[in-house]
């Protein structure tokens, strides 16, 4: 028997706690095809599995927007972009599953009986207009939450971590006692990753998704995401207000600022660094060839 779908949230939620709980709601979607998974004996074909995530993580999340947020906006990765939604307010930006073939993998070597790769997430972000704390422009992010649901773990924005906790850590590298350590991709890391990753001052450190990538930050991990090939505003939104709230630096890789819902919601590049760090990591991304803006933020 499937396993049913969570109930939708309470409209009397805050912004930031809904942003959890929508982010919460589609994690236990995603875990439950999981289990569906290995209640029928744990053989699954990928792509299947894949689009079953893609499809039930958008369904639950459509409906718990519109049952708790009805008259806001929503752009996400697996709904038709709706060009009202740049005049809109209020916007939801949700990518239901990121970490696509993650959620569809077995660590080890895939056999039916080994654990399940835990490196995807659930992003869930609420930009509203005339809120310029987290981005320039016309509005910015006033909510966000990351799940990673096979770690049982919800980074938000409404009770953030702080950067100011791995202060410690930080010191080390610009003492010059450990490299500074950079959440990679683990298949296609862009050109001047690679040119850092000679440095002997710079560890890659491979993992999975966007949104795992940005709250290894968050959580000290890594020390930094630097990224050049390009994702779309649900790959980052939440991500990015989570790393904000908790007090990271988070930009365009030439230091100008990230701003969402626009028309074109594709971001050429990201850069999430640790503030003590972010002028030490620049200068290097500016040795390797990457444009830095003069005044750059840090």
């Amino acid at each position: 028997m499937p396993t049913p779908f969570p109930a939708l949230p309470d409209p009397a939620l805050g912004d930031g706690p809904l942003a959890t709980a929508l982010a919460q709601g589609a994690g236990e979607v995603l875990l439950g095809l999981r289990a569906d998974v290995d209640a029928a004996g744990g053989a699954f074909d990928a792509k299947p599995l894949k689009d079953a995530g893609d499809a039930a993580a958008q369904a639950w999340l459509a409906a718990a927007v519109a049952h708790a947020r009805p008259g806001d906006a929503v752009l996400s990765e697996e709904a038709k972009d709706d060009a009202a939604r740049t005049g809109a307010d209020r916007v939801w930006i949700i990518d239901p599953l990121d970490g696509t073939r993650e959620f569809a993998e077995r660590a080890g070597d895939g056999a039916p009986t080994d654990p399940w790769r835990d490196d995807f997430a659930v992003h869930v972000a609420l930009w509203v207009r005339g809120t310029d704390d987290a981005t320039d422009g016309p509005g910015g992010l006033a909510a966000g939450a990351v799940a990673l649901p096979a770690r049982d773990v919800v980074h938000t924005t409404h009770a953030p971590a702080s950067a100011t906790d791995l202060d410690a850590a930080v010191a080390a590298v610009l003492a010059g006692d450990r490299p500074l350590r950079i959440a990679a991709s683990r298949s296609r890391p862009p050109a001047f990753v690679a040119a850092l990753a000679e440095r002997d001052d710079v560890e890659l450190v491979p993992m999975g998704s966007a949104g795992v990538k940005v709250v290894s930050v968050v959580d000290g991990t890594v020390d930094a995401y630097v990224h050049g090939g390009g994702q779309y505003e649900w790959d980052s939104a939440a991500p990015v207000a989570v790393a904000l709230a908790a007090g990271h630096e988070c930009t365009r890789l030439d230091g100008t600022p990230l701003e969402y819902n626009r028309q074109d919601p594709w971001l050429p590049d990201l850069f999430v660094c640790h503030p003590a760090l972010a002028a030490h990591l620049r200068a290097a991304l500016s040795e390797v060839g990457v444009e830095i803006k003069e005044g750059a933020q840090s």
